[in-house]
């Protein structure tokens, strides 16, 4: 079984890094996982040009490192999308991420419409890591709901989130009473 880890943070060996490498840890636990990662700040992904070559073509027009990660969210059984929390949002560098992954969207629409789609043999699931700042009541809402259209977009069925409030300071989550663990916990059930 592939599972394919991205990791949305521009802050290296942030909270969010730390949160997804224990994920990773517990869900290598089961016998059988090959990983791969996919660290966004390190790759050359330019913005949607909103252009729509996409919704005539099923590809993005764009010839930058998405194209070798295409393939993977293609393959992957298992996804694990990580972001820190930036204005209520997903950090910047996942949300350019997310927005090229409308190519995919498009590509499943349009075997669809001609009648050549064949949804994945193997029931693909995705999971949504996040840590905020804050403390605010509906802190988690938006990420929440990009994380969900984002799987939806990439056929993959939603399993859900863990999401942790003020982790601010980098390390943070390392003081945290059961952060860690309950990423640990979560990744191996993710995968059995």
């Amino acid at each position: 079984m592939l599972l394919l880890a991205i990791y949305g943070s521009p802050r290296k060996n942030g909270n969010t890094d730390l949160m997804t490498d224990s994920f990773i840890e517990g869900a290598l636990s089961i016998p059988g996982v090959t990983l791969e990662k996919v660290y966004i700040r390190d790759r050359a992904i330019s913005g949607c040009l909103g252009c729509g070559y996409c919704d005539k073509k099923g590809v993005c027009v764009q010839k930058d490192d998405m194209q070798n990660v295409y393939p993977l969210l293609e393959r992957a059984e298992r996804i694990v999308f990580a972001s820190p929390i930036y204005f209520y949002g997903i950090s910047g560098q996942a949300k350019v991420f997310v927005d090229r992954t409308q190519a995919l969207f498009m590509k499943k629409e349009l075997a669809k419409s001609h009648g050549t789609y064949t949804p994945a043999s193997v029931a693909r699931k995705g999971l949504f890591l996040c840590a905020g700042a804050t403390r605010g009541k509906r802190l988690f809402d938006c990420p929440v709901l990009t994380a969900r259209y984002f799987f939806d977009a990439i056929d993959v069925e939603y399993e859900g989130e863990l999401c942790f409030r003020e982790l601010d300071e980098k390390g943070a989550v390392l003081a945290h009473p059961s952060a860690l663990e309950d990423c640990r916990r979560r990744g191996a059930a993710f995968i059995s």
